[in-house]
């Protein structure tokens, strides 16, 4: 081959790439979407998993599709996202499906129910156990599609003011709590109150409420609950996991173009993943700081926890006999929960309870 013909060609393929790349580029919309979120920009846990997705968006399309992540207030209140998502007044919101249980009871499994799945049963269930499918028309019934993009993990039980010794105890207590769990705990005697994240602390050290939950040890940290509750409880019956999702409204949704879409599902299975790995992370060493700060950790008692399920399962009968696609999704949900159970318990457990036992003998 004669090199100079080589070198040649390889110059003139080289010119007509550089003149069709941005010629191609320059085909793809450019798309600019407004994010409007539930949760404050203090925690670099939640509101950075927002932020972490609409930027994996923008660089995975090279700059064409560009989501900007806004706080509560900003835009909405942080209990109205899915309303702004679903009217279309924005394309796409950040928040916790449970929020908004009294839209459709059904919604609370887009997130976490009490007694229910850990982050991995929730991913499992929700991408191959049929659980995308099946709440798919709840979600369409909003307006919006529902993209599964952020899980807290095993959550703590919350701060109280006073020591909670027995189901006695719950009765007239004035609590801040998301989800089923407030209806669970109205059955045993306590006041629910669903509070915003920013609005906890003020409630909490006037006195307004008596105590709150909100995520675990690195986010209550940077919230300051510690400043005004002094008993810390576990575990987190209601949220053994407590998954976020991406809610884009349905028009939106249809005209995106493919890629945009491949674009912006890989950025919130990546968000799922990101902010696991946070929590996993940053909550062990922030739990021993507010220990050595004056905490006191405390488990809640068996015969509290025993009264909570109970009060759970009553529940559940409830709301799927006032309500068909409750109880359709929650007999499907539950079969593969205990699937779930059983096969933690043979493995995983198993090994975290083994671990637990060696590493304290071996001290």
């Amino acid at each position: 081959m004669d090199r100079r013909r080589f070198v040649a060609g390889g110059a003139a393929g080289a010119a007509v790439a550089a003149v069709a790349a941005p010629a191609l580029a320059q085909t793809q919309p450019r798309i600019r979407w407004r994010c409007p979120g539930s949760f404050p920009k203090s925690l670099d846990t939640l509101y950075g998993t927002q932020e972490h997705i609409c930027r994996r968006v923008g660089e995975i399309t090279d700059g064409a599709f560009q989501i900007q992540p806004f706080a509560p207030g900003e835009i909405v209140p942080a209990l109205q996202v899915l309303d702004a998502a679903g009217s279309g007044s924005v394309e796409i919101g950040y928040s916790a499906p449970y929020y908004y249980n009294g839209k459709d009871p059904s919604l609370a499994f887009g997130s976490v129910v009490p007694f229910g799945l850990n982050s991995r049963q929730q991913y499992a269930w929700w991408h191959n156990g049929g659980g995308q499918e099946l709440m798919a028309p709840v979600f369409r019934d909003q307006g919006v599609r529902a993209i599964m993009a952020g899980n807290t993990g095993a959550q703590m039980g919350g701060w109280f003011r006073k020591e909670i010794r027995t189901v006695e105890d719950l009765r007239g207590l004035k609590f801040r709590i998301a989800g089923y769990a407030g209806d669970v705990l109205a059955k045993l005697g306590a006041v629910p109150q669903q509070l915003g994240g920013s609005d906890i602390y003020p409630a909490l050290e006037r006195g307004v409420i008596d105590g709150a939950e909100w995520v675990g040890p690195y986010d209550d940290e940077k919230l300051g609950f510690n400043r005004v509750a002094q008993y810390y409880y576990f575990p987190g019956w209601w949220e053994p996991s407590a998954s976020l999702t991406m809610m884009v409204n349905l028009a939106a949704w249809e005209s995106l173009p493919p890629q945009f879409k491949a674009a912006l599902e890989t950025a919130c299975h990546e968000g799922y993943i990101f902010m696991t790995g946070r929590y996993d992370a940053l909550n062990p060493p922030a739990l021993r700081r507010l220990i050595a700060s004056g905490t006191q950790l405390r488990q809640f008692p068996r015969d509290v926890l025993a009264a909570c399920y109970r009060a759970t399962q009553e529940l559940y009968a409830e709301l799927g006999n006032r309500n068909a696609r409750f109880k359709e999704i929650h007999t499907q949900w539950d079969r593969f929960r205990q699937d779930q159970q059983t096969w933690f318990r043979v493995v995983e457990d198993s090994f975290a309870n083994s671990m637990a036992q060696l590493s304290a003998q071996a001290r």
